[in-house]
């Protein structure tokens, strides 16, 4: 049973211009796994700025509660390059006490925007 639906859009300059702005932001929002590809290069800002949005989306189909930290929630990719939400501390607490149970992630970007759609779904 679908719990909760979250959306968010990020114009890819702009979050560009966030992280020149400021140097310690790619490190406060993303792991050190999300903030790589596979073969450990630097992860290109649209796909970041994905991320980011996915991170917004969470926080959005959750209800948008206080105290989240952007670490807890992490888009990880598996061996065949599809990307999925694995949740710990915060975030995971937060799905708990909302009875959700399993995650799904579409990530796009394209255009210079980058987007995110996550459904939360219950147990059936």
């Amino acid at each position: 049973m679908i719990v909760s639906v979250g959306n968010d859009v990020v114009l890819v300059e702009r979050f560009i211009a966030a992280l020149k702005r400021t140097p310690l932001l790619a490190e406060r929002l993303f792991t050190e796994a999300e903030r790589r590809t596979s073969s450990g290069n630097p992860r290109p800002p649209e796909s970041l700025a994905a991320r980011f949005a996915a991170k917004e989306a969470v926080a959005k189909a959750l209800g948008a509660p206080s105290g989240l930290h952007w670490h807890d929630c992490e888009i990880v990719v598996d061996p065949d390059g599809r990307p999925w939400l694995t949740m710990t501390g915060t975030v995971a607490a937060a799905a708990k006490e909302r009875g959700i149970q399993r995650w799904h992630l579409s990530l796009s970007h394209d255009g210079g925007i980058a987007s995110a759609v996550v459904i939360a779904e219950a147990g059936l």
